[in-house]
């Protein structure tokens, strides 16, 4: 199994915390953030790790190296300009397997990821989506995922306010055939939520994983906040 993280964003709205640190290298209960995310994936037996750095990502590639203290296997891929989440990938291209999970670098969510690359093989769908209702434990994220009655994506919206079709929240965690790469423009940014999840729900291709565990992540003070009382349990 195969893990590719998303690494590589400003981190804007931890300034000035992220000014000169990127934001997956936050210290969060005593460790950078992505240690913990790199942890929970070795301890699932997920070793085979692509990290998709960007601003900043000398930091990030000299503190993992190459994973062995963590029984890892790590490679890179850094942009050199601001390219999306869709960009990353596409510049990762030659360093993906045929499947692979993609997580952002600022969430956390202990799910089976097994489970999630397993939905994906087992179906003829393109690309899964892990998604969470907040009524099991509201995330401060607004919901943005309806689904139809077969889990498949139906709409995905992140401006819409209160739509009552969307029931889940994208819960940070993706699982991908490289053939989601064909759908990437072969040059400039671009982003996987808008420019490709309309796409793959357009012809039914984006399944949903449901989970009652609640996501946490690090993308605002408050929620940095949220997750350090986490770990501190």
């Amino acid at each position: 199994m195969q893990a590719a993280i998303l690494a590589g964003g400003l981190g804007t709205r931890l300034w000035p915390l992220t000014k000169e640190v990127p934001k997956p290298m936050v210290p969060v209960a005593g460790a950078p953030y992505l240690e913990h995310q790199l942890k929970l994936l070795a301890r699932q037996g997920i070793r085979d790790i692509v990290l998709l750095t960007g601003y900043l990502g000398e930091q990030i590639e000299e503190y993992f190296q190459d994973g062995q203290r963590w029984n890892l296997t790590i490679q890179y891929s850094r942009e050199t300009t601001p390219l999306g989440t869709g960009g990353a990938l596409r510049e990762a291209r030659g360093l993906l397997a045929e499947t692979f999970l993609l997580i952002y670098g600022d969430s956390y969510l202990p799910i089976p990821y097994a489970e999630v690359l397993a939905l994906l093989e087992n179906s003829k769908a393109t690309g899964v989506v892990a998604v969470y209702d907040n009524r099991f434990g509201d995330t401060s994220v607004r919901n943005n995922i309806a689904l139809d009655e077969q889990c498949r994506v139906i709409s995905y919206s992140k401006e819409s306010v209160g739509d009552p079709s969307l029931t889940y929240v994208e819960a940070g965690v993706l699982a991908f055939r490289q053939d989601v790469l064909e759908l990437l423009p072969p040059a400039g940014a671009v982003s996987l939520e808008k420019e490709v999840f309309p796409q793959l729900i357009a012809r039914r291709d984006l399944v949903a994983y449901r989970t009652q565990q609640r996501f946490y992540d690090i993308g605002t003070p408050e929620r940095l906040l949220a997750i350090q009382d986490l770990f501190a349990l």
